[in-house]
């Protein structure tokens, strides 16, 4: 009895966190859906057949999130496992981790107001690059917090043996510090992916609305009451963690177990 009643609240649960994520594809495959009517009158592929199509302002504002995202996700992965090795084990590792939290003590909008005028100083407002700069504001700190856990004085005494053992400084990084730090890079990728893909204050206050991201017509829509198109925006947002996600737990997760 007692495993018949575990297994229907998880049943129910998985319904509970999914039926949000239906109903948005059952909208985005939709083009009239009057209240009070429980389903919607007319299924159709024609609403992502047109926004899909060569030149629409949504496949584009697509791609410009996703190459946005992958390179912020890159940038600030490499940048910051290289620093996080130096505050780590810095003599000042206390007073250099406070300041990287930095970034976190104010709203993304209100931090955008304050980084506004800089930017417009030196000619990023409005442009795919102030966006980046600014994104990586964000992201970076977050990696270098992110790969503080790693090293640790286990990483440290690896390395020492291998210079002990005649090594040089490219093996011990290439044969012992890249393989322990594998599933640290792949999750840190995969953070600051998502930290870039849902970002909404810096990119509208920075990009000034020159810059169209995904997220940027997700509201757009919304205030339009356009729910048709911001359900397949919204479907389109949702689909890069997904896979993400699908990736962690196929190649990370299970190489773990």
């Amino acid at each position: 009895m007692k495993y018949s009643i575990k297994h229907l609240i998880l049943l129910m649960l998985a319904l509970v966190f999914t039926l949000p994520i239906v109903i948005l594809f059952l909208l985005s495959f939709s083009q009239k859906w009057v209240f009070p009517k429980l389903l919607p009158e007319k299924l159709t592929l024609e609403n992502w057949i047109i926004i899909l199509g060569d030149g629409h302002v949504i496949s584009n504002s697509f791609v410009i999130s996703l190459s946005i995202a992958l390179f912020v996700a890159a940038s600030a992965t490499i940048l910051g496992f290289i620093l996080s090795r130096y505050i780590a084990y810095h003599p000042k590792r206390r007073l250099l981790t406070f300041l990287t939290y930095f970034p976190f003590a104010l709203s993304p909008v209100i931090f955008a107001i304050c980084l506004k005028y800089y930017f417009i100083k030196l000619g990023l407002i409005g442009n795919l690059y102030g966006i980046v700069l600014a994104q990586l504001i964000i992201a970076l700190p977050y990696s270098i917090i992110f790969f503080l856990s790693f090293w640790n004085q286990k990483v440290l005494d690896y390395q020492n043996l291998v210079y002990t053992l005649g090594g040089k400084q490219k093996q011990a990084f290439l044969y012992i510090t890249l393989p322990l730090a594998k599933s640290f890079l792949i999750i840190c990728f995969f953070q600051c992916f998502l930290i870039s893909w849902f970002e909404y204050g810096l990119t509208s206050i920075i990009g000034y609305g020159k810059i169209s991201t995904l997220t940027i017509h997700v509201f757009q829509f919304i205030n339009e009451a356009n729910i048709f198109y911001a359900a397949l925006s919204c479907c389109l947002l949702i689909l890069p963690p997904v896979i993400l996600l699908w990736f962690n737990k196929r190649f990370i997760i299970q190489q773990k177990g």
